[in-house]
């Protein structure tokens, strides 16, 4: 009877354990889905290398407690000749100079105003330039939270691609003839709002692509788990327990 039992045990922990490290693998992918995604964003599909365009910062709200009241962001380079924030209801925006250059832009949410709610985001923009004439550039930004938290957007992503906890927003510079254009006629014959759009939509196809794999690694899982008992079951019923 003992053996018996012992060997029952083996064939348990054979069968089942597998299936259940499926189910924590599935469970895992699933929940983990999108969460590096989760990070202040850039986009500026006008903006050449050199010229000018309109910048936009999609900034979401992952506190699970406090609002976001305040966002700073710090132009590249030494400055920009030009910049100038759009207005954002319910926030005042503050445009910091130094030697007749912008250096920063500062959003702030007006007294008694929501700001960015926990669980939401926002969108930021300004036209400015001219930008620095190359490939990429960061503009790092720093998060204030109602409850006093501050979260700085500032690291670089290193060579091999890896993404660092707190990324540095990242505009890529396409080439163009934009160097001596005009910051007004780039805020107004530019769609801004449609940058975020775009890159929003592809992140939320990347997000539901790996929901669907996590989905589907849980769901074999759990027909792992179920056929293992069954087999399980099978053993029992018949009275085979050979090691």
């Amino acid at each position: 009877m003992k053996n018996s039992s012992s060997t029952r045990a083996r064939i348990t922990r054979r069968l089942v354990l597998p299936a259940a490290a499926a189910v924590v693998v599935g469970a895992a992918s699933l929940t983990g889905a999108g969460a590096a995604s989760a990070h202040v964003s850039a986009f500026a599909p006008t903006v050449t290398q050199g010229g000018y365009g309109v910048v936009t910062l999609a900034v979401p709200n992952e506190s699970d407690a406090a609002a976001t009241t305040q966002l700073r962001v710090t132009m590249p380079g030494d400055g920009l000749a030009s910049a100038r924030p759009e207005t954002t209801p319910g926030w005042k925006a503050v445009v910091t100079k130094k030697d007749d250059r912008v250096t920063e832009i500062t959003w702030t949410a007006d007294p008694g105003s929501a700001g960015i709610p926990v669980g939401q985001f926002a969108q930021f923009s300004f036209s400015g330039g001219p930008f620095p004439e190359q490939e990429t550039v960061t503009l790092p930004t720093l998060q204030v939270f109602a409850d006093g938290e501050k979260v700085d957007w500032n690291e670089p992503t290193p060579a091999n691609g890896t993404e660092p906890d707190r990324p540095a927003p990242v505009l890529t510079l396409a080439t163009g003839s934009g160097a001596h254009g005009d910051a007004h006629q780039a805020a107004t014959t530019a769609t801004p709002q449609a940058a975020p759009s775009s890159s929003n939509d592809s992140s939320s196809t990347a997000d539901s692509a790996a929901r669907w794999l996590g989905g589907i690694g849980l769901l074999v899982g759990v027909l792992g788990v179920v056929f293992s008992v069954a087999a399980l079951r099978v053993v029992r019923k018949n009275g085979r327990f050979d090691a």
